[in-house]
């Protein structure tokens, strides 16, 4: 579906056109303003207002390349243009089906007033929800090929003691896999993205990016007191990306919201990403899956070979009855491929993606996979050596293909600037896991998988800014702390960590967390390691932290003993009509809610921090015509992470668009809810 566009005109009249020193051009609801114009020295810069604030003071744009002249000073607006779109698309898959893409649009062109001569655009479009621009230069003599070495962008933010942001350490070892810091801006020094900010004022701010395509991925680098630059990782020489003009950035992205809630329900992303380039993504299924997973990490079974082998034929048998019985889409089997013995994590070279172990009979597992109803997830461990990985991807795809594989797991663990990659003479170089290399890298394992019509799960992977929009087989990613954490962690992730991923990562995209885990204390209850939730926040999870593919993450047999869980991970759906965060505060609770696709039941999660609370959600997002049988999975009484983690009880009501639903929530707590509507 598409509404037609406004006339240009119309945002014509928004601007502030200009003279020749810039202009300024405002959300559709007009409260974000977006100033583009020329500062001292004739550096290009930008500011931002939010209702008539100034909430992000003028900050320099700009490219320096090894070679030629940089784009950093001594230019002039050479002109201006604006336009205005609104239009509707719909999702194969997502959080939402429908997608509003309403923007007003400025391109500004830049033109060197003195030294060579020098041009460049700078194209903003600004939403309700926040704006993105974007470099686009283009063919000019002497810039045919490119390296560049920096990149200027900068956002610059008051320095207020009041403001707060959350965010996680960049270019650092473990990649994005930190817990994430509370902090005032003064404790930043490199930041990965998306950082949230709250502003003194309570307006929240996130800093990321979209559509991350043939460029390196960014950190923010606090370089001096509220100013940010764009740090682009660098390729192995030092050199951060290799292109030439014409050519386009990704966007450099803002979202803002008046408060924390809001933030989650933004589009802003998605939409500045291209439309589907694969055509007809039938294919491309979204479900629940269960796998040869968490044994590993609780120490129960080993990826390699040996006598705790978890990839075996028997096992894998045992995991596929039990997904076949209860309605779960996949098994997902790691360890199952030659070269998990040794030091796996130090020597990917030893992976073959087409050589099972001895143990594990692939070909008959795929085929009794199909018989219960399912089927085997792929998995492709790579250990950061790229290089193996590529030489060998076409055929492994190949197999996963003729056995009826429709997703793959691919991993990258190493440490951060240790991917292998060989160069045109066979030497092996060592790059960043979000460098150019890497995310050209996953645009190929993309399209080649594609071409077989299998989708991918990334761990490890290059950070999240919408891709899927035009890639709709790349189904979700990791790229936080998930679960695995509570299983070997030191520490484990806290009770605030899945109350910030709402406000932070998931902003991104969608994560596999890999939630349900209902044997929360395998430990006990003074274990190192331990799930720091009740039985209902982690069933809460599986609304609150979005993916269209969700883990059954626990043991079949653990499942056994909690039933009423299993009742409603087997029953949540993965795929979604349309969702809306009902409340919410950055680290310390969030609720959402989520209508069913194709359908008009809605699922609701709610959780806490460490600290006990009650929210109160009025219900308004129901059909104001019908009547809803509310059934919630809630702590208990005396539920406590701590000391009682599976005090859950089971709550059916009837409820009504006008009612306000009280809920109670332990400490470390939540509640998971289906509101079904009644004839």
């Amino acid at each position: 579906m598409r509404l037609a566009p406004r006339c240009a005109g119309l945002l014509l009249t928004m601007l502030s056109a200009a003279a020749a020193q810039g202009a300024v051009v405002r959300s559709p609801d007009g409260r974000i303003g977006v100033t583009v114009d020329v500062g001292e020295r004739g550096v290009p810069q930008y500011s931002v207002t939010y209702r008539g604030v100034e909430i992000m003071p003028a900050g320099a744009l700009g490219l320096r390349f090894r070679t030629q002249p940089s784009f950093d000073r001594g230019f002039r607006v050479a002109g201006s243009s604006g336009s205005s779109h609104d239009s509707t698309w719909e999702q194969p898959w997502g959080e939402r089906r429908l997608m509003r893409d309403r923007h007003n649009e400025l391109v500004v062109q830049f033109a060197s007033a003195e030294g060579p001569t020098r041009r460049f655009d700078v194209r903003v479009r600004v939403f309700d929800d926040g704006f993105g621009f974007r470099y686009e230069v283009p063919a000019q003599p002497g810039y045919d090929a490119v390296d560049i070495t920096d990149e200027l962008t900068e956002f610059r933010l008051e320095e207020d003691p009041k403001t707060r942001a959350w965010w996680i350490p960049g270019r650092r070892w473990n990649r994005y896999e930190y817990l994430y810091n509370t902090t005032g801006l003064d404790a930043i020094q490199m930041a990965h993205t998306p950082m949230t900010v709250r502003l003194p004022s309570g307006v929240h701010l996130s800093f990321h990016e979209a559509a991350l395509v043939d460029y390196a991925a960014y950190v923010l680098d606090h370089r001096r007191p509220g100013i940010f630059r764009t740090s682009l990782t660098p390729w192995s020489d030092g050199i951060r990306v290799k292109t030439r003009a014409p050519f386009k950035t990704p966007w450099r992205t803002v979202q803002v919201a008046p408060n924390a809630a809001s933030l989650i329900d933004s589009t802003l992303i998605l939409n500045l990403n291209e439309p589907n380039a694969l055509g007809d993504v039938s294919w491309v299924e979204p479900g629940k899956y269960v796998g040869i997973w968490w044994a590993m990490h609780i120490g129960q079974a080993t990826w390699e070979s040996g006598p705790k082998h978890g990839a075996t034929t028997a096992e894998t048998k045992r995991y596929l009855d039990f997904a076949g019985a209860n309605g779960f889409k996949g098994v997902l089997v790691e360890g199952w491929n030659i070269g998990w013995d040794g030091d796996w994590f130090h020597n990917g070279g030893q992976f073959r993606f087409t050589e099972p172990y001895p143990d594990f009979d692939l070909k008959a597992l795929s085929r009794y996979a199909l018989d219960r109803g399912t089927r085997l997830i792929g998995h492709h461990e790579t250990s950061a050596d790229v290089g193996n990985y590529e030489a060998q991807m076409e055929a492994a795809f190949d197999l996963y293909e003729s056995l009826g594989v429709r997703q793959v797991k691919t991993g990258y663990v190493g440490d951060a600037g240790d991917i292998r990659r060989p160069d045109a003479n066979g030497v092996v170089l060592n790059e960043w896991h979000d460098g150019q290399f890497m995310v050209g890298h996953h645009l190929r394992v993309l399209k080649e998988a594609a071409q077989r019509k299998i989708s991918i799960n990334s761990h490890e992977p290059v950070k999240d800014t919408g891709l899927r929009r035009t890639y709709p087989n790349w189904l979700t990613r990791e790229g936080a702390r998930g679960q695995e954490y509570n299983a070997w962690g030191k520490p484990v992730n806290p009770p605030e960590h899945v109350a910030i991923l709402p406000f932070t990562r998931m902003l991104a995209g969608p994560m596999d967390y890999t939630p349900g885990i209902v044997d929360l204390v395998f430990e006990g209850l003074d274990g190192k390691h331990r799930v720091p939730h009740t039985l209902a926040k982690e069933l809460s999870l599986y609304v609150v932290l979005y993916s269209p593919v969700q883990m059954a993450a626990d043991l079949p047999e653990n499942y056994a003993k909690h039933p009423l869980a299993l009742r409603f991970i087997k029953e949540v759906p993965t795929d979604w009509e349309e969702s809306v965060a009902l409340a919410g505060e950055v680290g310390d609770f969030v609720a959402i809610a989520r209508r069913e696709r194709g359908a008009d039941d809605w699922y609701l999660g709610a959780l806490t921090d460490e600290n006990p609370r009650t929210l109160d959600l009025p219900l308004g997002f129901l059909d104001p015509q019908a009547r809803y049988e509310a059934t919630i999975w809630r702590d208990g009484p005396k539920a406590d992470w701590k000391t009682r983690p599976y005090d859950l009880e089971l709550e059916t009501r009837t409820v009504t668009a006008a009612d306000t639903l009280q809920l109670p929530l332990a400490a470390s707590g939540g509640a998971a809810l289906r509101l079904r509507k009644l004839p």
